[in-house]
């Protein structure tokens, strides 16, 4: 039996223009995980804990996602000369609670983590960018409307600076081209690991709100102007800036800038629970901001000294804010 698990994700900035090729977003791992279990075995048979039953291969539409990604993978299997064999493969933690989800990207983590699934089974190793691209693969096959971002942190584990490649190009590429050779292409994108130059507490606050992404994503697309675009990245890439040259100023700065240009691109952004997540930090050594699509789901803290830290979390409480995630950033070499 192999194991093998994939973490969940949250973006600092660069919402929504990350969409767009060639722009920039920071995105942070959450460890919280979702592990799969695989062997190989005489049939087919997959299980995830989000369903009361199991499957084989035969299209299922609860299980499509997994599905999918088990096609693909085995076609790229093929290509490297494996021989299939039947499996079974089994895969817990929802990433979320009470049915409600928290927004932590796990229709990104289950795609990395069958990926990852499969290639421990088949003792392949390969490098960060391939697994990127096979997982993008998936979802831009079924003609998922995100920016990849998620996947890009998945699979990194890290804090982490993307910049996006053109999703269209690469789906028609997928549609038309041979596999291997699309994979072994240039698509574009860039992932690397971003190292803060200073300590401080990263919050996550979950306002138990539920956010529909892809509903919001499509309709808030709409307002994306090339105004919006150039502050976005002009943005992300001070507050790496100001992460690495350790200067709390300047990210408190570039946090709050990246938060009102959300607010200008759409209201519907901050809910009123977000909204009071985000006000909880004034007067503090800290910053807050909406995570993701918005609408709901997760905000985002940070925090520079331990009384502010405090204070805000207090503040969430009141507010009916749960705490999901704190972590104390850049004291390390692992940050």
């Amino acid at each position: 039996m192999i194991a093998v698990k994939t973490c969940g994700k949250l973006y600092w900035a660069g919402e929504y223009a990350i969409l767009e090729p060639g722009q920039l977003a920071l995105i942070k791992a959450i460890p919280i995980y979702m592990k799969a279990e695989i062997a190989f075995s005489d049939s087919y048979c997959i299980y995830s804990d989000m369903f009361d039953f199991a499957v084989d291969l035969t299209p299922n539409p609860a299980y499509s996602l997994i599905q999918e990604t088990i096609s693909l993978v085995e076609d790229f299997l093929v290509n490297r000369g494996q021989t299939l064999r039947p499996f079974s493969l089994e895969i817990r933690g929802k990433m979320e609670r009470e049915g409600k989800k928290f927004g932590l990207g796990s229709s990104g983590s289950v795609v990395v983590l069958v990926v990852k699934a499969l290639l421990a089974l088949y003792n392949l190793s390969i490098d960060q960018d391939l697994l990127f691209k096979l997982a993008s693969a998936v979802l831009l096959k079924r003609g998922d409307n995100g920016s990849m971002g998620d996947l890009a942190c998945i699979v990194a584990e890290d804090l982490v600076l993307y910049q996006s490649f053109d999703r269209q190009k690469i789906a028609a590429w997928l549609e038309e081209e041979n596999f291997v050779a699309v994979l072994e292409s240039d698509w574009g994108f860039s992932i690397s690991q971003v190292k803060p130059a200073i300590e401080c507490d990263f919050l996550v606050g979950w306002t138990k709100e539920v956010a529909v992404s892809s509903d919001m994503v499509q309709q808030i697309k709409q307002n994306i102007n090339p105004n919006f675009l150039t502050s976005s990245k002009a943005t992300v890439s001070a507050l790496v800036e100001a992460l690495e040259q350790g200067n709390a100023e300047k990210i408190i700065e570039q946090v709050e800038t990246a938060s009102q240009l959300l607010e200008g691109l759409s209201a519907d952004i901050y809910t009123p629970s977000l909204r009071q997540l985000k006000e909880a930090s004034q007067d503090l050594q800290a910053v807050a901001k909406s995570s993701g699509a918005g609408g709901g789901d997760c905000g985002i803290a940070l925090s520079f000294n331990e009384q502010s830290t405090e204070i805000l979390k207090n503040r969430w409480a009141d507010l009916g804010i749960e705490l999901l995630y704190q972590e104390r950033i850049g004291h390390d070499d692992k940050s």
